[in-house]
């Protein structure tokens, strides 16, 4: 990266170098932080960044700070909201907080600080009915910006600032790209689950006279029917048709329950399944329920995963993105995971940390950045079906609208599809179609290449 860039504070903090070096990586431009104000006056760097409460030289941009980035305890945070006028006469009014003198009116930095660290998660909320964050306490949901990734309209805005100044700040924007992810909870609807658990829906279905799905089962377990949920070839040819690089979440718990429900791991139709992926694909561990109250399991999950997959395992989701601060992801550090793409709701659709950039876990307990990659999504198709009642074309709209914010901010968009919703079952008709529309047109115009992004989004592994 070229230095461009010269930033002063009164003070440096691990917070504060944890922003800087955000940005650093954002534009791929080298900032340099210093609270010496005789350096910063010295430097010949074209674009001068003064973060403190008073003003320097007559070239800066100048940000009057709020005092959040200054602290290292978690505590409630006054936020009022106010609407600001985009630079570019082109883009439309958004959403600030943490109101302040300068050239921006807010601060910028900290506003970035409270939403991608999810500072707000560490404060007493409201759980949902399985005992996750609920939305609802979100700010962006309050403040209705849960459907924009404000941070990279922010960090877009601030570019017209900065390439004033240097013009090099133009020519390192990033474009579109779309990753595909499937979480694979239950590799079959009927096939491999066993005499027994095959035995008793048989016998539920028969005693509640649902003849149609009970002849539906037995065609299938005499194979003569295909799996309603086996999808796996129809999606290869997708992933050949339009050179897509997804990556798999498998579900490999040893103890089938309530909620993880699904193939054994030790049936041999499933190990293989897990092999033919992996010969194909990346795959990454999807944890299981039981992992959030016995977190030994996730290292024993990951191990099984490597030797059955033959791939050194550093990538995860949680299984109904059970994501509780900071808990779940010291659990994944400690069980050597560096990726994680559970930064989403299990309950609705949008930017759960208001951003669509790849960004390193802050940890608010201890107070330092940690190498954990935190990879956020904004669509599951389950989310539009079971939670918001969305109809597969309704789900298509949505789906085309957060191309569009992401396209216009330069972002990466992750989506999460299940082979269920993708397979042949009646209940998901029309969904796997409106897959397919969207993935033909999930790269833009401009772009060229694959329309897919690497799994660790072009971010190098962060030294700490």
């Amino acid at each position: 990266m070229n230095t461009a860039a010269i930033i002063y504070s009164h003070s440096i903090t691990a917070r504060l170098q944890y922003i800087v070096d955000f940005l650093a990586r954002y534009y791929a431009i080298e900032f340099k932080l210093t609270s010496n104000e005789e350096t910063y006056n010295a430097s010949q760097a074209p674009c001068k960044i003064n973060y403190s409460y008073h003003k320097i030289a007559g070239d800066e941009i100048w940000m009057h700070p709020h005092v959040l980035l200054f602290e290292s305890a978690v505590h409630p945070v006054k936020i009022e909201c106010f609407q600001h006028q985009s630079t570019d006469a082109n883009r439309q009014p958004y959403t600030c907080f943490f109101k302040a003198e300068g050239d921006l009116h807010f601060d910028l930095f900290a506003a970035i600080f409270y939403l991608i660290t999810r500072y707000e998660e560490y404060l007493p909320h409201q759980k949902d009915a399985y005992g996750r964050y609920a939305h609802q306490n979100s700010i962006a949901f309050k403040e209705n910006f849960l459907q924009l990734p404000l941070v990279n309209i922010w960090l877009e805005d601030f570019r017209s600032l900065l390439a004033a100044k240097n013009d090099l700040f133009l020519q390192q924007r990033s474009t579109f790209g779309h990753l595909p992810t499937y979480d694979i909870d239950m590799a079959w609807s009927f096939k491999n689950k066993g005499w027994k658990r095959n035995t008793a829906a048989l016998f539920k279905l028969f005693a509640t006279g649902k003849w149609k799905d009970f002849r539906e089962r037995i065609s299938v377990l005499r194979y003569k029917t295909p799996d309603p949920y086996d999808a796996y070839h129809w999606m290869d040819t997708l992933h050949r048709d339009f050179d897509l690089q997804p990556l798999y979440f498998l579900l490999v718990a040893k103890k089938i329950s309530t909620l993880d429900k699904n193939i054994s791991p030790e049936n041999k139709a499933f190990q293989l399944l897990i092999k033919t992926i992996a010969a194909k694909y990346k795959v990454g561990l999807h944890p299981s329920w039981s992992s959030n109250q016995h977190p030994h399991l996730l290292a024993e999950e990951k191990n099984y995963l490597q030797t059955v997959s033959a791939q050194t395992i550093h990538a995860s989701r949680q299984h109904f993105i059970a994501l509780t601060l900071p808990d779940t992801y010291r659990w994944l550090l400690k069980a050597g995971i560096t990726n994680d793409y559970s930064m989403g709701y299990g309950s609705i659709n949008g930017f759960r940390a208001s951003v669509t950039t790849p960004f390193y876990w802050y940890d608010l307990k201890n107070d330092e950045v940690t190498n954990l990659l935190i990879h956020p999504f904004c669509f599951m198709e389950a989310n539009s079906f079971y939670e918001q009642k969305l109809t597969a074309e309704e789900a298509f709209e949505e789906l085309m609208q957060y191309r569009r914010v992401i396209t216009e901010v330069g972002g990466a968009m992750i989506t999460i599809w299940h082979n269920s919703f993708l397979g042949t079952g009646k209940e998901f008709e029309g969904w796997r179609d409106v897959y397919r529309r969207f993935v033909s047109t999930s790269s833009p115009p401009d772009a060229s290449g694959p329309s897919t992004v690497p799994i660790a989004i072009g971010i190098e592994k962060r030294e700490v």
